[in-house]
């Protein structure tokens, strides 16, 4: 069911909400899930000043699995996922997915698995600099 993807992207421009929503709208859906992951001021108790996100040359090709893994549900009707690399900000989006479905919990759970698989397969890594300085490499193998 790769019709109900819509939208997915790994970019180093700013991500927008409006655009994924719009992606994903459809007259059929009954329920609209929408996931915005935001550069954090802090992790482990340290705070952070930035960080920065780098991704494998393949992986929109995981990311597309993934996306395709979730739309094998019949009611999920869309779906977009698009995540951020270079430098970010505190409270710059660097992960925006959502699903349209045909009922309410199916949406949420589709997206709630989307955000979750995409985190655990797709390999994208952040490095993060914390105010003191130091600096570390998250979800690097």
């Amino acid at each position: 069911m790769t019709e109900a993807i819509r939208l997915l992207d790994i970019r180093e421009s700013v991500l927008s909400s409006d655009e994924v929503l719009a992606a994903i709208s459809d007259p059929a859906a009954g329920g609209t899930a929408l996931f915005v992951g935001t550069v954090r001021n802090h992790d482990h108790d340290r705070p952070v000043d930035e960080l920065s996100y780098e991704a494998h040359p393949e992986a929109l090709e995981h990311l597309r699995k993934v996306a395709e893994r979730i739309c094998e549900d019949p009611a999920v009707i869309a779906l977009a996922a698009v995540h951020r690399t270079g430098p970010l900000v505190i409270g710059d989006a660097a992960v925006i997915v959502g699903v349209a479905a045909a009922h309410r919990e199916v949406a949420f759970t589709a997206c709630r698995r989307l955000i979750d698989d995409l985190k655990a397969e797709v390999p994208i890594w952040k490095q993060q600099s914390f105010t003191d300085g130091a600096s570390e490499w998250v979800g690097a193998c």
